[in-house]
């Protein structure tokens, strides 16, 4: 084989065969997740918690590096956008009953916005 055909080959994009599980396909329900990191990974724990419940269980913990999880950000962010171009602005009520409970933003310093 020459260069040229070498070149051509590596350039193709690499098709990648994903199977999903009858478990898998099933997805699990989360309504908190705890995000933590470290300089080598980020660490996100999917839980759900109920009004009452004091107790919760980590369904599902992911780990990721860095570089991967701002690449999983970016996309999640194209995919926000998709949808809301397509149903509308997704509102996320900010509810005071629930004592800080669920998926929040944190809140930023004053001066400072988070994108």
């Amino acid at each position: 084989m020459d260069n040229k055909n070498n070149k051509d080959i590596k350039n193709q994009p690499q098709q990648i065969n994903i199977e999903l599980g009858e478990k898998e396909a099933e997805g699990i329900y989360s309504n908190l997740a705890i995000i933590s990191h470290s300089p080598a990974e980020f660490i996100i724990d999917f839980t759900r918690i109920f009004p009452g419940v004091p107790k919760a269980k980590v369904h599902s913990r992911i780990i990721m590096t860095p570089q991967h999880t701002k690449l999983f950000y970016n996309a999640l962010k194209e995919n926000m956008k998709r949808y809301e171009n397509d149903f509308g602005e997704i509102i996320a009520h900010q509810d005071t009953n629930n004592q800080g409970l669920g998926f929040q933003l944190p809140v930023p310093p004053k001066d400072e916005k988070i994108n």
